[in-house]
């Protein structure tokens, strides 16, 4: 891959920071809809951890109507994701959406590898104190876009795709369809 910028703690002093996502901002509709400064910089791997699904407290997501992401170390095991290169001017807009005021998701610092093996540094996000509930098929259907979209290895696209969703057939808000049509139309180009 050409130079992204994404070396390990490239721009984390500076106007950027890196951003590791493993849930619903692995899809460019999603993360850009509230920090269009996040540009793509590579695939990345953060070992001994595993994707999980959960509700904080046990409350069901609002948005999503289902479990949303988190992740929890697990010895073994690896969750595949993005690195996102963001200014900093988009911080307070991220964690926001992922409820880092509310106690919903912590900041973690991580380090995560690139298929060549390069270890980056990277800001991501830990859900506290839930309960594991799966998600909507909605909410499923954004992370596995997001997968393919960038081309996370296929046999983690298979494992995100095996994952059993709840039975919420209701709507989900008008923002979210947007997201899901453009991405949908996006892969559909491909």
């Amino acid at each position: 891959m050409a130079s992204s910028g994404c070396e390990d703690g490239a721009g984390q002093e500076g106007e950027t920071f890196l951003y590791f996502a493993y849930g619903s901002n692995l899809l460019t509709e999603r993360i850009h809809f509230r920090n269009p400064s996040a540009t793509f910089c590579c695939v990345a791997r953060l070992q001994d951890f595993k994707l999980d699904f959960g509700n904080f407290q046990g409350k069901t997501s609002e948005r999503w109507h289902g479990g949303i992401a988190t992740i929890f170390q697990s010895p073994g095991d690896e969750v595949w994701g993005v690195v996102w290169k963001m200014n900093k001017s988009n911080l307070s807009s991220l964690d926001e959406q992922e409820g880092v005021k509310s106690g919903v998701y912590v900041v973690i610092e991580i380090k995560v590898s690139t298929p060549e093996g390069k270890e980056i540094t990277c800001r991501s996000y830990l859900m506290t104190n839930y309960e594991s509930a799966p998600p909507s098929p909605q909410y499923k259907k954004v992370i596995c876009m997001g997968a393919k979209e960038n081309a996370l290895p296929l046999d983690y696209q298979e494992k995100l795709k095996a994952i059993e969703p709840n039975d919420y057939k209701g709507k989900i808000s008008e923002e979210m369809e947007k997201i899901i049509k453009k991405g949908e139309s996006k892969l559909c180009r491909t």
